[in-house]
């Protein structure tokens, strides 16, 4: 059967509330039913594979080096670009804390705004920051927080030279105290954008995520630049609802869930989302820039998948997004990161995208292939109950960890991968056998083994040999049989299964010999 038709390629405590409710599986007969209008919405994937760096992603690897502790709750990192070379970095409770490579992290909090903040429940308290591009001159910001007395989410411009907190923009939010969003970031275009989430609880119960006529599951964007009375800032007016009667103009994407962490790719303006799951899939979506007006499938889909009992609008176009994964991975809720574009790593990982999640802390790599997809790999952990990953003025990363409440450096190297795995694959009708050759690339002899890996939507493994292979959602783990737990140096293995499928048969697309990552061969 015809897979359904999207848009694109296929391929904590604070937010951990939002991925705890496991949902019943939808059959594959309704993936294969459901269908939508398309459209093309993705970047221009050729032109910006041309600058990506050459090293494989299985063959990075990513550790990190604890600069500073004593953080309460931290949320969100900005870099003022005024020579400096300081880190603002926004705590729960409602403050803003500065750190510097020289003189660490100041006692003395830089913004404190408690009294106005409802830090009630896990998610809520202050969420993002995002500092005007002529920050150096004006001494404006921006924060993204839930107001007291009652959780509303709330835009405000801090004037930091006078301490002055002036409100720009609020939703209501009493109805639940989860997903509330919080991303702030200037765009390309000078605009502020600004991630709300679709208003908590479970299974989008307010419906918000398909509703033009509410901020909750949207992303905003807005000029903050000026003001245009009543309103104390202005619509740009090619935002994709202006003048659409019942929507609010504000809008500039839709169908979002709880949009944690986005960012702009500043070498080509495209944008990247990580937007939290109900409990099946985590996604990341990737769009082209100035790609107003497009729905991103909340709570019609949950990743690539129909969310059973969602709210579907017929006639409807969705935008995929370009990587999900299964909490099956141990995952719960994805951290959206940025593109790298520093010099220090360059030549190991210019132009890929980094992501991790709040739970099981994997480092997600992916970088578009020149060919209209993505190449992904798993390049190592961070620190546990990351909630946030930032840049510096000249793009290298940090990140900020939630209870313990840690900011560390991130860091990059080659490391060759110690393994690799061949695919031979046989398709037909509705199946597909697939033989997995896994090579020891390394120099030390393995004794036991599991080879981890995701299946494409709708994939069922009927049987396999070789092997002890166990399903769980799209991610397999096989391990090794009795006569074949060895795997001396330059030795290599195959195994193999043979699945169902609802018409996608593409091969696995990365896999983990015992945490590690392999090199995928043909």
């Amino acid at each position: 059967m015809p897979r359904r038709r999207w848009t694109g390629p296929l391929l904590s405590a604070f937010l951990l509330t939002a991925a705890l409710a496991l949902l019943p599986t939808t059959t594959a007969a309704s993936f294969a039913a459901a269908s939508h209008t398309t459209a093309d919405t993705t970047p221009p994937r050729t032109e910006m594979a041309a600058r990506t760096a050459p090293v494989p992603l299985p063959s990075l690897s990513t550790t990190t080096t604890q600069v500073a502790s004593g953080l309460r709750r931290p949320t969100a990192i900005a870099a003022p670009d005024d020579g400096t070379g300081r880190l603002f970095i926004t705590e729960k409770p409602g403050t803003v804390r500065v750190y510097h490579p020289d003189t660490g992290l100041a006692g003395t909090a830089l913004i404190d705004i408690t009294p106005a903040v409802d830090q009630s429940g896990n998610e809520r308290g202050l969420l993002g920051i995002a500092l005007a591009p002529d920050f150096a001159d004006s001494q404006d910001l921006y924060l993204a927080y839930t107001a007291l007395p009652d959780g509303a989410v709330t835009l405000a411009r801090y004037r930091l030279d006078e301490s002055r907190l002036e409100v720009l923009l609020s939703q209501e939010h009493a109805e639940y105290s989860n997903h509330n969003g919080g991303q702030l970031a200037f765009g390309p275009d000078g605009h502020l954008y600004w991630s709300i989430g679709d208003g908590g609880g479970s299974a989008d119960p307010l419906r918000a995520g398909q509703r033009l006529d509410t901020l909750l599951g949207k992303v905003l964007r807005i000029d903050v630049n000026r003001d245009c009375a009543p309103l104390p800032y202005c619509l740009p007016g090619d935002n994709p609802f202006v003048g659409t009667p019942g929507a609010r103009e504000e809008i500039w994407l839709y169908g979002l869930r709880n949009p944690w962490r986005f960012s702009f790719d500043s070498a080509d303006g495209s944008m990247w989302i990580g937007d939290v799951g109900q409990g099946r899939w985590e996604e990341v979506d990737h769009l082209a820039p100035g790609q107003g007006g497009l729905n991103l499938g909340w709570s019609c889909y949950e990743g690539l998948e129909r969310f059973e009992g969602g709210h579907c609008t017929p006639g409807e176009t969705h935008t995929e997004p370009v990587f999900t994964y299964s909490p099956y991975t141990g995952g719960c809720s994805v951290i959206g990161g940025h593109v790298y574009r520093g010099q220090k790593y360059a030549g190991l990982l210019g132009g890929t995208y980094i992501a991790t999640d709040y739970c099981s802390s994997t480092v997600w790599a992916l970088r578009p292939d020149g060919s209209g997809g993505y190449s992904e790999a798993e390049i190592g952990e961070l620190p546990t109950q990351v909630t946030s990953i930032g840049t510096t003025v000249d793009g290298e990363f940090y990140v900020v960890n939630d209870l313990p409440g840690g900011l560390h450096r991130v860091s990059f190297e080659q490391e060759e991968p110690a393994c690799r795995v061949d695919r031979t694959v046989q398709t037909w009708g509705t199946g597909t056998t697939v033989n997995l050759t896994v090579t020891n690339t390394g120099s030390t002899a393995v004794n036991g083994w599991t080879l981890e890996f995701p299946l494409a939507l709708g994939q069922t493994v009927v049987s396999d040999w070789n092997t002890d292979l166990t399903q769980g959602s799209n991610t397999i783990a096989a391990t090794n049989a009795s006569h074949n737990a060895a795997l001396a140096p330059g030795a290599s293995i195959t195994l193999g299964y043979l699945a169902d499928h609802t018409g996608d048969s593409a091969p696995p697309p990365r896999f983990t010999l015992n945490g590690d990552a392999c090199a995928v061969g043909h």
